[in-house]
């Protein structure tokens, strides 16, 4: 049930601050907000929705949401609604007021014509009542250095190609295009927008306080080409007995090619006094415990859901995707919300896809939430029927969607938003 009584609208610039107290005090932060830091979320901001819930001049809830692109199997980049900052006040949760705006914002970006919605989930419990599935996994690992196998003598990549570090400049420069080339071939991957480089990099500050900018190193391929940058954070820890025992965060690290990301790993485990690195959030199926001569130095310490997405067009997000086999399916899709319900048939090949409404009698019956945890082929569907979460009308249609839908490689979404 919702509540009428509040005003969802667009903030202006002037109400910028109070949006940001509120979004500070829904996420446990101190809700102070600096001159500087509105300045610079107006500019981080520009060109998004960003939307205030007002009891009358007063904000108690925030929600941003912004164009986005999202790669699926094949490479295509379908347009998506990225959605982040939802929040209410404690004191006022379950009034209806995240219904409301989600499903503005939800009808807003089917009319513009998105495929999809996309959010990282703070909690797994809530955004199923909109229509969202899990359809990401993320893993983080921990690296013994010392027991990776490695010569510690390493000083150059076996391939011929180079290490070199460089500045936020230059990363804010090459950054982009080597994204652009990452994100193309990783299913999962979503658009990164110019901000994104700037509060990265330092040239825009959007969060209180002295927040250091990372190192940041590059991979050059023998022949030249970027193919390769990380980001690294390093704490300074020494032992009681004078000994160095530094960890190594990764904040993010792309490669277009293995050659750039084994370089970049192995430069990481080779820099003096660290002896911990920490990999940041990768693909559950990531090269990296197998880039070195002793995998059991690489050990697992999260595995969870990472990018959630709600389907908005079932016909596009199935057909814009590819498939390793053929056949059809028809899929009978339950959307409470109304957005994308309805039967579908589903036509695919190694050749092309296509995907329409369809009065041939069901294949396949299942929910919206559980549609999107498919789509991107981490997910299966014979584990959703053993659950309970997919029905199977036609004897033997768990089988074919499963060998249709899955992904010879997992997906992985690199970035939080």
């Amino acid at each position: 049930m919702t509540d009428d009584t509040f005003d969802i609208r667009f903030i202006t610039d002037d109400e910028r601050p109070a949006w940001l107290r509120a979004l500070n005090t829904g996420f446990l932060q101190a809700p102070a907000v600096s001159e500087e830091r509105a300045e610079a979320r107006r500019i981080a901001d520009a060109g998004q929705r960003v939307y205030g819930v007002f009891e009358g001049d007063r904000v108690v809830g925030a929600f941003r949401s912004y164009d986005q692109e999202l790669t699926v199997p094949g490479g295509q980049l379908v347009p998506a609604n990225a959605i982040s900052n939802v929040t209410v006040l404690p004191t006022h949760r379950r009034r209806g007021i995240l219904t409301r705006v989600m499903g503005e914002d939800l009808r807003a970006a089917k009319e513009r014509g998105d495929v999809a919605a996309t959010l990282i989930a703070a909690e797994y419990a809530i955004y199923g009542r909109y229509g969202f599935g899990p359809a990401t996994s993320v893993a983080e690992w921990t690296i013994d250095v010392p027991r990776t196998g490695l010569d510690p003598r390493w000083a150059a990549p076996e391939c011929g190609g180079r290490i070199e570090m460089v500045d936020p400049e230059e990363v804010r420069k090459t950054g982009p295009e080597l994204h652009e080339r990452v994100r193309r071939g990783q299913v999962g991957a979503v658009s990164r927008v110019p901000q994104w480089w700037d509060a990265g990099t330092g040239v825009l500050r959007v969060y209180e306080g002295d927040r250091p900018v990372p190192t940041f190193v590059a991979y050059r391929s023998p022949e030249g080409s970027l193919e390769g940058m990380a980001a690294y954070e390093v704490d300074d820890a020494w032992t009681g007995g004078g000994q160095a025992a530094n960890t190594l965060t990764v904040k993010w690290l792309i490669g277009t090619s293995p050659r750039a990301e084994r370089a970049l790993w192995h430069f990481l485990c080779s820099i003096d006094w660290v002896t911990t690195v920490k990999s940041g959030q990768r693909g559950p199926d990531d090269l990296l415990p197998r880039l070195f001569p002793d995998p059991r130095a690489v050990g697992i310490t999260q595995l969870a859901d990472w990018l959630w997405v709600r389907i908005l067009d079932v016909e596009r997000a199935l057909a814009a995707r590819t498939y390793a086999g053929s056949g059809e399916l028809v899929l009978e899709v339950d959307d409470a919300a109304g957005l994308a319900g309805g039967r579908f048939l589903l036509a695919a090949s190694p050749e092309g896809a296509s995907c329409a409404r369809s009065t041939r009698g069901a294949d396949l019956a299942l929910d919206v939430t559980d549609l999107a945890s498919l789509w991107l082929g981490d997910e299966s569907v014979a584990r959703l029927a053993a659950l309970g979460r997919v029905r199977e009308v036609r004897a033997g249609a768990v089988r074919e969607a499963d060998a249709l839908l899955r992904t010879s490689g997992r997906p992985w979404c690199p970035d939080m938003f």
